[in-house]
C-alpha cells in the first residue's frame, strides 16, 4: 500500500492521472460493495445494452422515411407503418430506460451507503496518530466527495461508458456493412481528429486540475477564518483575511483564464477541423448520391450515424477523464480502509470486565510524539499510584503532564519503559475494556451538537433518567439546566457554543460521573468555573474521587491541596514529589509557584 501511495504521489506531481493496469486493478476492489447487488447490476447492464442497440435501430428510421418519400424504399412499408413501428420502438426503449435507471440507482445507493458506513467505522476506530496526521477537512472529504465520485461512476459513468462504446462500435459496424466506401473515408479521417482532440483534452484537464487545487486552497482560507472568527475580529484583521483570500482567488482566476484560452482553441479546433472533416465526408456521400451509388435515405443514414459516432467519441473522452479521476478517489478511500483499527467496534453490554482496582505505575517511561520524533517529551518518568489515591501533576506548559494522561489512555504508545495498571502492562489488556474503566474531563470541553441529556448520557448511554439527573446534581449542573425552558432537552449548539465555559465544564463532569470509572482523569477540570461554582464542584468532585484512582492536572494549586501526592514536572522529568504541605515547606519549584499564586490571590 505504501508503495502504491508513493507511485500515485509521483503521478500527482506530474499533474497527470495515469490509467495504468495496476491502478485499475486496485480500483476494482471497491466493487466488492457492489457484489451483494450483482444480479441487479447485471440486469441493469442487460437493459442498457438492449436499449443502446435499440437506439441504433431507431436511428435507421429517418433514412427509411426519406427513402419512402423519394420512392426508393425497398421495405414496402408506408409512412404510417414506419411511424407506428417507431412508436413501438420508443415505447420499448422507454421501459428499458426506466428499469435501467431504477436498477442502477438501487445498486449505487445501497452499495455506497455500505461503503460510507465502513469508511466511517474505520475512521472512528483508527488511532490518534493516524488521525492527527490528517486535517479534519481531508478526512470528511474522503467520506463525502470521494465516495460521491465513486458513486457517480457506479450509477452513471460506467453505464454511460458502456452505452457510448456500444453505440460507437454499433454505428461503425452499420456504416461498414451498409456503406463500405464511405466507411473507409471516415475511418481514414476520424482517427487523426480524435488524436488531436485528446492532446487538447490532456492540456485542458491539467489546467482544470490546477484550478481545482487552487480553489481548494481558497476554501482552506475560508475554513480557517470561520473557525477562528473571534480571534480575527478581536484583532480587527478582517481586512487581512480578505486580502489573503483575494490573493489565492486571483491565482485561481489566472489559472482559469489559461484554461479558458485552451478551451477557446479547442472550440476553434472542433468547429474547423472536426466539423470540416464531417462535411468532407458528407460531400463525398453527396457525390455518391449524385452518381447513383447510394440511395438518398442512405445519405441521411450516413449523416445521422456519423453524428452519433462523433458524439460517442467525444463522450468517451469525457467519461474516461471521470473514470480516471474516480480511480484517484478510490485509491484514497482504499488507503483508509486498509489501515488497522485500534479497537473492535461493538456496543458495551454492561460494566467493563475486568473492573480495575486502580493501581497505576510508570517505570522509566520515555516518549516523543510521532510527528516530532526529534523532541523528547518524557525522559524516564517513574511513579506509582495506589488504588483510590488522588495524584496531581503540576508544571509549566509543555512539561509533559497531558502526555502522561494520553499514554495512560493508549492514545500513543510509549517509546521506552512500561506502564502498568493493577500490575499488568496496559498493552496486554483489551483496549476497549481498558478504556471503559476510565473517564476524562478535559480542560477544553467540546460538547456534541445535540441536547444536554445526550451529552451527559455519552458517559453511559443506558443510564436512567434518575441517574442522569443525579449526575447533573453532583456536578452542580442541575440548577442551570432547570433554568432553561427545555431543561435536559436544551440544544447546546455546535461544539456546545450555546453554553458558557463553566456550564460546558459541568456537563462534562456530569458525563464522567455517570460513567462511574475506576480511574478518573481531570485535566484542569474546574478551570472555567467562577469562584462560587468552583467551590460547589470541588465538593462534588471530592465525593466523586472517593474510592477511585484519580490523576489531576492542575495549574491552580488551590484545587489540589487535599490530594495524596503531587508530582512536579519540568522538561519531561519529575523534579519534586510530595504532599502540598511538604512541598510548600521545601525550597523548590512548587514552593516558588505556590507563593506566587497565593500572593497574587
Amino acid at each position: 500500500m505504501e508503495k502504491d501511495r508513493n507511485k500515485d504521489k509521483k503521478e500527482g506531481a506530474s499533474g497527470k492521472e495515469v490509467f495504468s493496469r495496476e491502478k485499475f486493478m486496485r480500483s476494482t476492489r471497491i466493487f466488492r460493495y457492489v457484489l451483494p447487488y450483482r444480479w441487479a447490476f447485471i440486469l441493469g447492464m442487460v437493459f442498457l445494452s438492449a436499449g443502446s442497440l435499440l437506439f441504433l435501430g431507431i436511428m435507421k428510421v429517418p433514412g427509411e422515411i426519406f427513402n419512402i418519400i423519394s420512392g426508393e424504399s425497398r421495405t414496402g412499408l408506408s409512412l404510417t407503418g414506419v411511424f407506428l413501428f417507431l412508436l413501438l420502438l420508443l415505447g420499448v426503449q422507454s421501459v428499458l430506460s426506466y428499469f435501467r435507471v431504477q436498477l442502477f440507482a438501487l445498486v449505487s445507493e445501497k452499495s455506497m451507503a455500505a461503503l460510507r458506513t465502513d469508511l466511517y467505522q474505520k475512521l472512528v476506530t483508527l488511532g490518534i496518530p493516524f488521525l492527527e496526521e490528517r486535517r479534519v477537512g481531508e478526512l470528511t472529504s474522503r467520506i463525502t466527495n470521494d465516495v460521491t465520485q465513486v458513486q457517480g461512476v457506479v450509477s452513471i459513468t460506467l453505464a454511460e461508458f458502456l452505452r457510448q462504446l456500444i453505440i460507437l462500435l454499433g454505428g461503425i459496424l452499420i456504416i461498414i456493412i451498409t456503406m463500405p466506401r464511405l466507411a473507409l473515408t471516415m475511418l481514414a479521417t476520424f482517427p487523426v481528429v480524435v488524436i488531436l482532440a485528446m492532446v487538447f483534452g490532456r492540456h485542458i484537464r491539467k489546467l482544470m486540475k490546477e484550478r481545482q487545487d487552487q480553489l481548494a486552497r481558497t476554501n482552506v482560507v475560508v475554513e480557517e477564518t470561520m473557525q477562528t472568527i473571534q480571534t480575527v475580529k478581536a484583532y480587527t484583521n478582517e481586512w487581512l483575511e480578505v486580502k489573503r483570500y483575494g490573493q489565492f482567488l486571483q491565482e485561481a482566476v489566472r489559472i482559469s483564464l489559461r484554461a479558458a484560452h485552451m478551451r477557446g482553441l479547442f472550440a476553434a479546433f472542433i468547429i474547423f477541423v472536426m466539423f470540416g472533416a464531417l462535411f468532407f465526408i458528407m460531400w463525398r456521400a453527396a457525390l455518391m448520391v449524385q452518381t447513383g451509388d447510394m440511395l438518398k435515405g442512405g445519405l441521411v443514414d450516413f449523416v445521422v450515424f456519423t453524428g452519433i459516432i462523433g458524439g460517442a467519441i467525444a463522450s468517451l473522452g469525457s467519461l474516461y477523464t471521470e473514470m480516471v479521476s474516480a480511480m484517484g478517489a478510490t485509491d484514497r478511500i482504499l488507503e483508509i480502509l486498509a489501515q488497522d483499527p485500534e479497537i473492535r467496534l461493538e456496543e458495551p453490554q454492561g460494566p467493563p470486565l475486568p473492573r480495575f482496582a486502580g493501581a497505576i505505575a510508570y517505570r522509566d517511561v520515555e516518549f516523543s510524539y510521532p510527528s516530532r520524533k526529534d523532541v523528547q517529551v518524557l525522559k524516564g518518568i517513574s511513579f506509582a499510584i495506589e488504588p483510590g489515591q488522588k495524584v496531581a501533576l503540576v508544571g509549566a506548559s509543555g512539561a509533559g503532564k497531558s502526555t502522561i494522561m494520553q499514554l495512560l489512555l493508549q492514545f500513543y504508545k510509549a517509546d521506552a519503559g512500561e506502564i502498568l495498571v493493577d500490575g499488568q502492562s496496559i498493552y496486554e489488556y483489551d483496549l476497549l475494556a481498558f478504556r471503559q474503566n476510565m473517564a476524562i474531563v478535559p480542560q477544553e470541553v467540546l460538547l456534541f451538537g445535540g441536547t444536554i441529556r445526550e451529552n451527559i448520557l455519552y458517559g453511559n448511554p443506558r443510564a436512567s433518567e434518575e441517574e442522569v439527573i443525579e449526575a447533573a446534581r453532583k456536578a452542580n449542573a442541575w440548577e442551570f439546566i432547570q433554568s432553561f425552558p427545555e431543561g435536559l432537552e436544551t440544544l447546546v449548539g455546535e461544539r456546545g457554543v450555546k453554553l458558557s465555559g463553566g456550564q460546558r465544564q459541568r456537563v462534562a463532569i456530569a458525563r464522567a460521573i455517570l460513567k462511574d470509572p475506576a480511574i478518573l482523569l481531570l485535566d484542569e477540570a474546574t478551570s472555567s468555573l467562577d469562584a462560587e461554582s468552583e467551590k460547589l464542584v470541588q465538593e462534588a468532585l471530592s465525593q466523586l474521587l472517593k474510592g477511585r484512582t484519580s490523576i489531576i492536572i492542575a495549574h491552580r494549586l488551590a484545587t489540589i491541596r487535599d490530594v495524596d501526592k503531587i508530582y512536579v514536572l519540568e522538561h519531561g522529568r519529575i523534579i519534586e514529589q510530595g504532599t502540598h504541605e511538604s512541598l510548600s515547606q521545601a525550597d523548590g519549584a512548587y514552593n516558588a509557584l505556590a507563593k506566587l499564586q497565593f500572593e497574587v490571590g
